[in-house]
Parts: structure tokens; C-alpha cells; sequence
């Protein structure tokens, strides 16, 4: 390949996910946690009496983050074997520790091991964006929470809501990914060093078969990684249903993430809201005018891929045969990186996006007051019972008003004149005055105002508690 522009580039790295995410499942991350991963075994099973040297492990550590990649690539091509290919190449820059490299254990040792601290890592960002997104939902949520919005079911107009009381809708989904990660970070344990079928006889054989030293070098090298502790059992990888696990709750952000940008799209055509549009941002090539909404499409479209990702794992899981098959490998490396990578970019578009969200407010309470004449119509009525009106007989009255006031306005495209029809009649015990006095939407949202403070206060205060502002690093393509 001459040059990049000959090759095939992802475009997650390209256009979406952002340079941290993507050093988690880079190269360079990948194999600098692998000679972790040799140091921390050498120094545990030095620490139980093996005969390593403090000099052999000082010479590991001083090459770290120093990847021989040529070596290691040229090696690779020879033997096929990309693990032996780097403990050789470890080893050329370590000859006094290269007998020592890789000791007891098998490939899974680094690979799996690896791969679950990059699963923690990777969920720990995602955990940090998406607590922004919370945050800059919430302010929204808090500035809108008394404007008064047509509510919908099956996508027809119903009762009200607010602005605001809707966002909690967005907010709570998240929260329920945001709480189903941590759970699952909460459970996530390292492989460890649990030999080729699980078993740990290499390191029986190495300890002599002291049980307790076996056992002790897993608690070493767990705590060195910053975990717990390691899984019970296993075959020689780490239970595939782990990556199952997490990209099903990546899938629940796709989700939750797919809902708000829906939502916003079909908000957007209504003219009630926008998602933020630069200045010199253009819509369309072939119509100047338009103002589509790019990024919460963008979203949708990111958050279908990760839907369907999601499905790989399962697979993956379910086809592992007794103790290890390497059909997990290709399919594996492929699925849980792009999961993550396609979250992290649906994730800075709705930071971005929920940031900079516009409200016309003149529109939206337009809306509401062409509709509001019907909702009304339930109030007039209770009113008139009081005031001595037949319940049945006002019902149809008003019903027979609302349909053809309906039909002034869908057929004739005339406006909406049922108040005035209610207060012509003379069986309506209420003045048009009193008639219109009862269109203050205020009055039709019910507790949305109290139910947007106490979500704020009980439900989200929380979880922002435990990511407080400016966790997040690097620089986000939008």
C-alpha cells in the first residue's frame, strides 16, 4: 500500500470516534498493556520464589513502552503466532530477562487480560461522556421545565407536557445505561493465569505444586491491574458472554441515543426545536434553504450499527467450543472495538448536540393553542355539570362542535373556531369569557414541573456526583 489514500480507513477513526477512544484499541496501548501484563507475572512469581532477578525485571520494565515493532512483524511473518512473535521481540531487547518473558502462562494470559482492561477502560470514558450529556440534558431539562409542549401518542397530539418534562424522558434512558455499565464494570474480573485449558498445570509444575502459590499469583497480578480479583474458572479464555454483556448495554445507549435524535428529527420538522446549526453550515447542495438535522441523523444511523453489533457476541458466545476455539478471535477483535469506537462517536454528537439545543418557544406554544380548544373541551364540560348541565347531553354537544371545528380546520384549512361555537349555545352554562379562561395551558400539564425538580434532585444528582464536570479529555469530532 503506497499510502493511506490506497487502503481501506474506517470511518470511525476518520470521521467519528475520538482520539482517546481510540487510543484504547490501538496498537500501542495493546502491547504496552501486554508487557505490563509479562511484568506484573514476573514480579509476582519472583515475590513466590521463583528465581527471577531484580536485575531481569528492571531490564522488562526500562523497555515497557519501547515496542520493537519491526522485530516483533518480521518475526510474526515467520512463526504465525503474533504472541511469540512479541515475547521474542521482548526478548531482543531483554536478553537478560528473556527466558523469564511469558513464564507458565499462555496466550490468553495477555490477550484476554488485556482485552478486559481495555473493556474497562473503554467503559469507564464511555461512563464520563455520557454523564455530560446527562448534565447538559439536565440544564435544559431545569431551563424548560414549566413550558407548556404538545405531548404525543401514536405520534397524534394528546394531553400537554413541557419542554422540559420530555428531556427527563431522554435523561432517565441514560441513566438506566449509565447504571447498567457500572453494574457490569462491578462484575468484571480479569482472566488471570489460568494456563491453556483453565487449569493452571503449568503453574502447579512451576510452584512444585503448592496450590496456595497458584492461587496467591492471580491475586498478585489482579491487584497490580487495579482489580478485585480474577474470574473462578475458565477454559483458557475469559467467558465470551463478558463481551455479550457489554455491548448489549453499548446497544441500550444506541437505543437511548437512536429515541432522543428521533424524537429531536420529528421536532425539528414540527419547528418547535433544532439541534444546533453553525452559521456557515449548509443543509443541503441542491436547496439553500433547508436546515435538516445532520447530526441527530448521524446519531440514528451510528446507533443502527451498534444495534446490530450486538448480535456478534452472542454468536461468538455460543460457539465456543469445550475449553477454546479460535473463531472467537477475528470476529471478536472487530465487534467489541467498533462497538465502542461507534458508541464514543454517538455519544460526542450528543454532548454536541444536547449543548447547543434551540427552542422556539413561540412556536411550540402556537401549536399548543391551535389544539388546546379540544383538550379544553373536558374542563367546560365538568364545569358545566357543576353549574347544573346534563353530563350525557353536553357530551354530545361539545362532540359534535369538536368534529366540525376539526373539520373547519382539515378540510377548509380555517381556524380552530370551537370556542366559539361552545360559547354560542345557549345550553353551555359558561360565558366565553369563562370558556377561555380555561385555555392557560399551565393548567393542563399536570405535575410536570414538580416531577422535572424531584427527577433532578433524586435521580440525576446522583449519578453526576459521581462524574463530576471536567472528566472528560482530548478532542471531539463532531
Amino acid at each position: 500500500m503506497a499510502n493511506n489514500k490506497d487502503g481501506y480507513l474506517s470511518p470511525l477513526s476518520t470521521r467519528y470516534a475520538s482520539a482517546e477512544m481510540q487510543r484504547l484499541f490501538s496498537e500501542n496501548y495493546k502491547f504496552r498493556t501486554w508487557r505490563r501484563l509479562w511484568i506484573s507475572l514476573a514480579k509476582a512469581e519472583q515475590q513466590l520464589g521463583l528465581g527471577i532477578s531484580d536485575e531481569q525485571i528492571a531490564e522488562l520494565e526500562a523497555y515497557r513502552d519501547e515496542i520493537n515493532y519491526e522485530v516483533a512483524e518480521a518475526r510474526e511473518k515467520l512463526v504465525r503466532h503474533d504472541v511469540m512473535s512479541h515475547v521474542y521481540a521482548y526478548g531482543q531487547q531483554c536478553p537478560k530477562a528473556a527466558g523469564i518473558i511469558h513464564l507458565g502462562a499462555t496466550s490468553c494470559y495477555v490477550g484476554d487480560n488485556t482485552d478486559v482492561i481495555i473493556l474497562r477502560e473503554a467503559s469507564q470514558l464511555i461512563l464520563r461522556k455520557a454523564a455530560q450529556v446527562i448534565r447538559n440534558l439536565s440544564a435544559f431539562a431545569a431551563q424548560y421545565k414549566a413550558l407548556p409542549c404538545l405531548a404525543y401518542t401514536h405520534l397524534q397530539p394528546a394531553q400537554l407536557t413541557t419542554v422540559g418534562k420530555r428531556a427527563t424522558l431522554w435523561i432517565n434512558e441514560l441513566i438506566y445505561d449509565v447504571e447498567a455499565l457500572e453494574y457490569q464494570l462491578g462484575k468484571l474480573r480479569l482472566l488471570g493465569s489460568k494456563g491453556t485449558t483453565g487449569t493452571q498445570a503449568s503453574f502447579m509444575e512451576l510452584f512444585g505444586g503448592d496450590e496456595e502459590k497458584v492461587k496467591k499469583l492471580e491475586e498478585l497480578i489482579a491487584a497490580d491491574m487495579g482489580f478485585e480479583g480474577c474470574v473462578p474458572v475458565s477454559g483458557q479464555t475469559y467467558s465470551r458472554k463478558v463481551d455479550y454483556y457489554f455491548l448489549s448495554v453499548l446497544a441500550g445507549f444506541a437505543q437511548s441515543a437512536y429515541k432522543f435524535a428521533n424524537d429531536l428529527r420529528i421536532l425539528q420538522s414540527f419547528e418547535e426545536m433544532e439541534e444546533p446549526f453553525e452559521k456557515d453550515q449548509i443543509g443541503s447542495s441542491a436547496m439553500p434553504y433547508k436546515r435538516n438535522p445532520m447530526r441527530s441523523e448521524r446519531i440514528c444511523a451510528l446507533a443502527r450499527y451498534v444495534l446490530c453489533d450486538s448480535l456478534n457476541p452472542a454468536v461468538t458466545a455460543s460457539t465456543q467450543w469445550f475449553e477454546h476455539t479460535l473463531d472467537d478471535s477475528a470476529n471478536k477483535r472487530i465487534a467489541v472495538s467498533e462497538a465502542f469506537l461507534a458508541v464514543d462517536a454517538i455519544l460526542n454528537i450528543y454532548m454536541n448536540v444536547s449543548a447547543g439545543l434551540v427552542v422556539y418557544d413561540k412556536v411550540v406554544t402556537r401549536r399548543v393553542m391551535e389544539k388546546l380548544p379540544f383538550m379544553a373541551t373536558e374542563n367546560v364540560m365538568m364545569e358545566s355539570v357543576k353549574r347544573g348541565g346534563d353530563r350525557q347531553e353536553l357530551h354530545e354537544i361539545i362532540r359534535v362542535y369538536s368534529h366540525e371545528a376539526a373539520a373547519r380546520v382539515t378540510l377548509e384549512g380555517g381556524a380552530n373556531d370551537l370556542i366559539d361555537r361552545i360559547a354560542a349555545d345557549a345550553r353551555i352554562p359558561l360565558t366565553k369569557e369563562e370558556i377561555l379562561a380555561e385555555l392557560d395551558p399551565a393548567k393542563y400539564i399536570g405535575r410536570s414541573v414538580s416531577q422535572v425538580e424531584e427527577f433532578l434532585a433524586d435521580a440525576v444528582k446522583p449519578v453526576l456526583d459521581r462524574y463530576p464536570d471536567g472528566g472528560l479529555v482530548g478532542t471531539l469530532n463532531i
